[in-house]
């Protein structure tokens, strides 16, 4: 069974918010609404009662972690929320009638009501992009190659992040657009202990974070 998500390395992550703007952009999302925002972690002391300059942060992006049982789902009275087969949650606006139960359900504050439409939006992965074999804009545009995208079935170190400049030959942004590293590639060795995800309430987030050498705080 497919399960496609985003796998972002914290560590690489450097807080340019490139990716809730390139997210934005593409997808015309209002003003003072986020498909995907990005929440600074910290700062907190590396060891009990430390002080600056002895502090860790982390920027933590946060959007719709596409749940294995997404309570969103359960609570749509019109259909409009559904889990598909690549494991995405996509909101069908011809269905959605706006009253926003799926809002209050979800565990995170990642759904909203589009006021003008008068239907609720979110991250959707970018489907209309993946539809044509790219990568969703977040990961597209990360500059710190922090972000991947694909399939948890096939583990999270085949995920694909944007492509590198190559040394010789087109170095167009078209073309390194279509070229794409995995995450095993570019990221530091991490271990199973490394990967987080924020809190479960029964619903399974699939969306996953990569921190080493830090306290994950995700869940607060």
């Amino acid at each position: 069974m497919t399960q496609y998500a985003i796998v972002t390395d914290l560590n690489r992550c450097v807080g340019c918010l490139g990716c809730s703007v390139a997210c934005k952009i593409l997808n015309g999302v209002p003003v003072g609404s986020y498909w995907n925002k990005v929440l600074r972690i910290g700062p907190f002391p590396k060891t009990e009662g430390a002080k600056w300059p002895d502090v860790y942060t982390y920027w933590l992006p946060l959007q719709c972690q596409h749940c294995e049982n997404p309570e969103c789902v359960k609570v749509c009275p019109t259909g409009a929320s559904t889990k598909r087969e690549d494991g995405t949650v996509q909101v069908d606006k011809e269905k959605c009638i706006g009253c926003q139960f799926c809002a209050m359900a979800c565990p995170y504050g990642v759904r909203y009501l589009n006021e003008a439409e008068g239907v609720v939006e979110k991250c959707t992965l970018c489907e209309q992009k993946l539809s044509e074999g790219e990568l969703p804009q977040c990961v597209a545009q990360c500059g710190a190659r922090a972000r991947f995208f694909g399939d948890l079935d096939e583990g999270i170190g085949s995920f694909k992040g944007a492509g590198k400049i190559p040394q010789d030959g087109d170095k167009s942004y078209e073309s390194v657009m279509k070229t794409f590293c995995t995450l095993d590639e570019v990221c530091e060795p991490y271990t199973d202990a490394d990967i987080h995800h924020l809190t479960d309430v029964g619903n399974g987030p699939n969306v996953a974070y990569i921190l080493r050498d830090g306290m994950w705080r995700g869940e607060e």
